[in-house]
């Protein structure tokens, strides 16, 4: 069994990613079942309010799952793809939404640059192991144009990782995942607390709102000629 913060070599956090997955290859039709009446307008609201530029808009749902909420964005007029490790769900989103979705492992991610205008990853990236959150994050960052938009929501704690039955997640809180979306290279739009109108104890979910810079530090340095950075 992996330690609790599976912290540890490529391998290893493979193994977690695998099992995890495993859980949601097998429960696919209870996990549709028990979620497909979830009301998440608040957060795609969230989303493509913060998004410049006129629409439709290109979204990234990461970790589509069945598909609900690719759904919605195609129903709203806009230009969704899915991605999912999980092969069952990869096959339900596509059934139920009729749009592009990737088969993908996020710890084996193979994204287009600048592509999406946002990317939607409500309750997914918490699944992503504390080492490899960094890079996973990057890899988001750079699949945005200029400008685009992160919006991520996930169940929030005290940075504790561990297994909830068969499903690894890490439950940070909001200045530990700050530092992480700020380290990779967003800035900071704003965050809420889900559900709404609860006191604070009654609302679990962390919602984050960030933007890739219209120009990064990454990006001056590859267009400034190397005399002149040396």
């Amino acid at each position: 069994m992996p330690p609790r913060d599976a912290g540890g070599p490529l391998s290893e956090i493979e193994e977690v990613a695998r099992l995890t997955l495993d859980s949601y290859q097998r429960s696919a039709q209870r996990f549709w079942e028990g979620t497909r009446d979830h009301d998440v307008s608040q957060n795609l609201d969230a989303l493509l309010h913060e998004i410049s530029g006129e629409p439709p808009f290109r979204v990234l749902d990461f970790g589509c799952g069945p598909g609900r909420d690719l759904l919605a964005l195609r129903e709203r007029g806009h230009a969704p793809v899915g991605l999912d490790g999980a092969e069952a769900f990869v096959a339900m989103a596509r059934e139920l939404s009729g749009v592009e979705v990737w088969h993908q492992d996020f710890l084996s991610l193979r994204l287009p640059d600048a592509a999406f205008d946002g990317v939607f990853a409500n309750a997914s990236l918490f699944h992503v192991p504390l080492s490899a959150l960094p890079r996973v994050l990057e890899e988001i960052r750079r699949c945005l144009r200029a400008g685009g938009v992160l919006f991520a929501s996930n169940p929030r704690g005290q940075n504790e990782g561990g297994w909830n039955h068969d499903r690894y997640g890490v439950y940070h809180d909001f200045d530990q995942w700050r530092r992480l979306v700020l380290g990779a290279g967003f800035e900071e739009i704003r965050h809420y607390y889900r559900p709404q109108g609860l006191p604070r104890e009654q609302q679990p979910w962390l919602a984050t709102l960030w933007r890739r810079p219209e120009r990064s530090q990454s990006d001056s340095a590859r267009s400034t000629p190397a005399s002149i950075r040396s």
